[in-house]
């Protein structure tokens, strides 16, 4: 799994890149995320379109991330969720927590009305 992290009107987008399956890949997002707080980002959006799988642990990394930046005072977004993820987030009532949304350009625009 690879992280990729660019700005755009005032939000953080970080693009993930491969199967989130936890293990090492759950603590490198741990610190990308931690590291992106500590910057003082609390706009951040999470771009899922290159994510093909995530299993259990993966959608933990999710939950982990968004604790982290509620508990920082900041607000996330899932764009391009595939269907994959989204039965995940579906069957386990997580969309209820989670905001997102089908682009960027919709994730954004909420990120920068809230």
């Amino acid at each position: 799994m690879k992280l990729k992290k660019r700005e755009h009107d005032g939000v953080t987008i970080v693009d993930i890149d491969g199967r989130m399956v936890g293990g090492e890949d759950s603590d490198k997002m741990h610190a990308y995320i931690k590291d992106m707080l500590a910057g003082g980002a609390r706009k951040i959006l999470i771009n899922l379109s290159k994510v093909p799988w995530a299993d259990s642990r993966g959608v933990g990394m999710l939950i982990g991330a968004h604790t982290s930046i509620e508990n920082a005072g900041g607000k996330l977004v899932l764009t391009n969720i595939g269907d994959r993820i989204d039965s995940i987030l579906t069957l386990t009532r997580l969309l209820l927590i989670f905001k997102t949304f089908d682009t960027e350009a919709e994730g954004i625009e909420f990120l920068n009305s809230a």
